[in-house]
């Protein structure tokens, strides 16, 4: 049968269904080669609980017990893998640890909705279809955003994001850390990015309302980074930090003003939008501090990508700067936007030593850029990345209008959501291969708290999912919904506070007005 008969969200590549089905039972083994010793652990951790079953960890099968086998095998790519389901035994076979991990995922799926307890449940068979599933993703980056500048969520939440990212195949958690409302990180030779930069006074409830007096803070030790980041490899999922530069850095220079081209003094911003002061391109001392920030960055998160920003950077406060303007000189720039591509492969190069490469909204993409910086698109300039791609720059796809987890349903529905195709259709061949794959930022302005996290993000993250899994031609809207409305009995489970399907996707009059709710964003 086609691989539409089984509600696992992302859609699988292949499936055929097979006679029979195969039940866990107290006698069931996990049996796992040395590779898979970590993926093992999760396996049980993930089923012994609801169960109440031993599930042993064992090299070898034992004669007779039915058995769930992790296996690495040379086929499927670096996270592709095949699952073989007989009413004896499961075998998940891949190339590398992370496609067998992707294989488990889909088996968690197959099974029934309350495996995801974590207490013991009774009077379930915990049993699956028999089934032969090949399948790979479509592309490799496959990303979730997360802003803890505007608001803090802290290490439980992000820990959950990561546990629902892992169950749905995403591999990228983009780490947003720094930010006009608050500095996230602690940077141990600067302590004041912490004491002072991780404080605000108040929040704007609007885009045009004033600021509260409760004051609103957090930050991550560097300890806590460290378990976070260990956390989502083991769910094989990269974490990659933005620290924000030059611009939305008003924290950082509330905390150290000698940084800007005033010298202050600043607030953390407690209103959200562009502030006009931004780092000081012209002083050395700014490009010393970045990168003593950036050293430190670096040893905590161990991925090939430091994401820079470099969006909504106003150029006011450069043009008048005698720093700036005799930086602008001394390097034969043009004028300030100029200066912006300067401090961008400056700070680039640096990263490029270091053996990491850097990710930047699409505002970086200058001519000139260097060759090597990763651009993140996101609004605007569609023929200047198109060029860029088809000259060989790689690139992520987040346009705003269809893939911002922050904007209401009705600008951008669950339906509009899984329409959204990241490859333009301008593209040939050779240049949509440097499409590195998808994202879905969820901006926390007017994200205050768990609840309001899920319903955004949930069920249109799913969609999301499905995209930059699947293959293209696989994608069916009606059979997404079909299987959707299976996995958000799993979300129940999990006790994820999703938008219901009914204001996931609101009535098409509603839609039509949607892009008003830009401009009217608040907490209600």
């Amino acid at each position: 049968m086609a691989g539409d008969t089984l509600a696992v969200i992302p859609r699988p590549a292949q499936v055929e269904r097979l006679d029979g089905r195969f039940v866990l039972t107290p006698d069931t083994t996990i049996v796992a080669d040395e590779r898979n010793r970590r993926n093992a652990a999760y396996l049980r951790d993930l089923l012994a609980p609801p169960t109440g079953f031993p599930l042993p960890i064992r090299t070898e099968r034992p004669v007779q017990s039915p058995a769930i086998m992790l296996v690495t095998g040379t086929e499927g790519g670096p996270e592709g893998y095949s699952l073989t389901v007989s009413p004896q035994q499961a075998t998940i076979s891949a190339a590398q640890a992370a496609g067998v991990f992707y294989g488990i995922q889909t088996v968690r799926q197959l099974l029934p909705v309350e495996i995801e307890r974590r207490d013991p449940v009774h009077g379930v068979e915990w049993s699956m279809p028999c089934v032969a599933v090949r399948d790979a993703p479509r592309f490799r980056w496959r990303g979730y955003m997360l802003d803890e500048g505007r608001h803090f969520h802290g290490a439980e939440t992000v820990r959950r994001a990561l546990d629902l990212m892992a169950l749905q195949k995403l591999n990228v958690f983009h780490w947003h850390l720094t930010e006009d409302q608050g500095w996230r990180i602690e940077i141990k030779r600067y302590p004041r990015l912490t004491e002072v930069g991780s404080v605000r006074r108040g929040t704007a409830r609007s885009l045009f309302g004033g600021c509260d007096d409760t004051p609103h803070s957090g930050f991550y030790t560097q300890a806590e980074i460290r378990s976070v980041v260990a956390y989502a490899a083991e769910r094989h999922i990269t974490v990659v930090p933005e620290i924000e530069m030059p611009g939305h850095s008003l924290a950082a220079l509330a905390s150290y003003p000698e940084l800007s081209c005033t010298g202050g003094p600043f607030e953390v911003a407690c209103r959200f939008g562009i502030m006009r002061d931004v780092y000081c391109a012209g002083k050395e001392a700014t490009f010393e501090f970045l990168q003593n920030v950036l050293d430190e960055v670096m040893d905590m998160f161990p991925a090939p990508y430091i994401h820079i920003g470099g969006d909504e950077v106003p150029k006011g406060r450069w043009k008048k700067c005698p720093a700036c303007r005799l930086r602008i000189k001394q390097e034969g720039l043009a004028n300030a936007s100029q200066l912006q591509g300067y401090f961008t492969n400056r700070i680039s190069a640096y990263l490029a030593r270091h053996g990491r490469r850097a990710v930047g909204w699409n505002q970086i993409l200058g001519e000139g850029l260097d060759e090597r910086a990763v651009v993140q698109y996101w609004i605007g300039g569609r023929k200047r990345l198109i060029a860029a791609l088809r000259r060989g720059r790689e690139a992520i796809i987040s346009p705003y209008l269809e893939t911002y987890l922050d904007h209401s349903y009705a600008l951008t529905s669950l339906g509009k959501a899984y329409r959204f195709e990241p490859l333009f259709s301008e593209l040939d061949a050779s240049a949509a291969r440097n499409v590195i794959g998808l994202e879905a930022p969820l901006w926390s302005e007017f994200v205050p708290d768990r609840a309001r996290l899920d319903y955004q993000t949930y069920p249109r993250l799913s969609a999301y999912a499905e995209t930059g899994w699947s293959r293209r031609e696989d994608k069916d809207v009606a059979d997404f919904y079909r299987r959707l409305g299976h996995f958000v009995r799993r979300l129940d489970e999990l006790g994820v506070q999703y938008a219901p399907l009914s204001e996931a996707d609101p009535p098409r009059f509603r839609q039509m007005f949607g892009i008003f709710t830009l401009f009217t964003r608040s907490y209600a």
